[in-house]
């Protein structure tokens, strides 16, 4: 029998990341945690048709579009760089997310991608409000 800790290792080790509430699920509640990680597994982890990098992309755009909590995109936008995908790759699923979803939605997708891939910013040369407590 698998310990907690030895899931959460093995979570780490197949997906590339492990979430806070994989984390807390597995010291609170450790049968849900497994059943619900059995279904990220059937649709998202075991080998199926849609090549890991696709997946990788659906994922950060759906996550863009439901504003998922900013450490599993970019978590998720980490994964998709160690697959090999580029950032401009990455940038363009997340840019899907402007006609359906809306500009707040992209903003965010925008956000996280530029955190994770230190992305670079051209500064206006001209006084602006810029939102940031001024």
């Amino acid at each position: 029998m698998t310990s907690a800790q030895e899931y959460v290792d093995q979570m780490a080790a197949s997906r590339g990341y492990v979430l806070d509430y994989h984390k807390i699920m597995a010291a609170a509640d450790f049968p849900v945690l497994q059943a619900a990680n059995d279904v990220v597994k059937a649709a998202y982890l075991n080998k199926r048709l849609l090549d890991p990098k696709v997946k990788e992309l659906l994922f950060i755009l759906s996550l863009t579009v439901m504003r998922a909590p900013k450490p599993q995109l970019k978590s998720h936008i980490q994964v998709g760089l160690d697959l090999g995908l580029t950032p401009q790759e990455i940038l363009e699923a997340i840019e899907i997310a402007l006609p359906e979803a809306g500009v707040v939605a992209f903003q965010y997708g925008v956000e996280a991608w530029a955190e994770v891939v230190d992305a670079e910013r051209l500064e206006p040369q001209v006084e602006v409000h810029t939102g940031k407590g001024e």
